[in-house]
This record gives structure tokens, sequence and C-alpha cells, in this order.
């Protein structure tokens, strides 16, 4: 595998290891890659567009064989023409200052990585979820997404690489302080 020349911050986790990289969720090499989908799993814009255009439209085919997606829930299918042999599709909430939301974004990244567990999965790559079109704040979203993954990784083994890609220099720099708050937590 390649060295990516791509800002990253590691952390081990009792044996797994959770990265925060700054990059394109389509050109991660890691088994699979979370799509930040919609509900019917269709292509659309920010990261659920452009994994669609980079695996093709068999993606899309095989999405419309699996009945939609609620929120908070994961669906796996094939990676086709990406690195990634695999996508895990969930659908995150669209903010509000419901109480539910926060539970579902939560739900979104724990059912995603139990679905890797399941499938046998090493690597995983998620995108920063429900924080574009969906409006989700986004250092509210990071504290919820870092602390999910890493109370994931201490209670399973598998996978045993879980990245964060983040696209753009801010959010790669306010992801990477939240980790650093939550160490010292």
């Amino acid at each position: 595998m390649a060295k990516s020349k791509d800002p990253r911050v590691a952390k081990s986790v009792d044996g797994s290891r959770f990265e925060l990289v700054r990059g394109d969720i389509t050109k991660q090499e890691t088994e699979a890659v979370v799509n930040a989908a919609n509900k019917r799993l269709a292509p659309g814009g920010g990261v659920a567009g452009a994994i669609h255009r980079a695996a093709g439209d068999q993606l899309w085919e095989e999405c419309k064989g699996l009945g939609g997606c609620e929120t908070g829930e994961a669906k796996i299918t094939e990676g086709y023409e990406l690195s990634a042999n695999y996508v895990i599709h969930t659908v995150g909430p669209v903010y509000s200052d419901s109480p539910e939301k926060p539970k579902l974004l939560e739900s979104s990244y724990r059912n995603s990585l139990e679905l890797a567990r399941e499938n046998g999965i090493e690597s995983v790559s998620f995108p920063a979820l429900s924080t574009g079109a969906f409006g989700y704040p986004e250092r509210e979203a990071g504290r919820i997404a870092i602390k999910t993954i890493i109370d994931f990784l201490t209670n399973y083994s598998q996978p045993e690489l879980v990245r964060l890609v983040l696209y753009g220099k801010s959010s790669f720099d306010l992801h990477r302080e939240l980790l650093s708050d939550i160490q010292e937590d």
C-alpha cells in the first residue's frame, strides 16, 4: 500500500487504530468506505454523489434492491470501481434540536461499525456524517463520531483500523482538537 501524503493523526485503541485523515473518502484504500446516504440510497450530492460516481452505475443498481435505509441504520454493498471492496451505507439524521438526533447519529456510526465487524471487515473509512447538507453542527457531530468510534474499538477488536476522513483543512483541524480534548477527559 502506498504511503499517503494526506495529513493524519493516529490513536491506538486497545489494539486497534483510529485515524483522522484529511482527504477524499473515495480514494481511501480501506476494505470499506461509509456512504453518508439518503434514505433511498440514491446518488445525490456531497459524499453520496461522490461515492456513487466513483463506484460506477452498478452501485446504484445494487442499492435499488436494498429497499432503502432508515436513519441510524446501515446496509452494505460491493464497492465496484472504488479501491474499497465494500460500501457501508448509513443515513445520519438531519439536524434539529430534538434530543433524539445525537442518539441517531451515534447509531449511524455504531451500526456501520457493527456491520463491518459482522462481515469480517478489517479497515473502514468514514466521512463526517450529517455535517454537510443534513446541517449537523460540525463540532457536536465530531464529538459524537470520535466518542462512538473509540467506545466501539474499546469493546471490539474488529475492525482493526477505523479512519475518519475529513475533506477540508478546517474540518481536519477541528476533529484533531476534539480528539485531543476527548483524550484528556
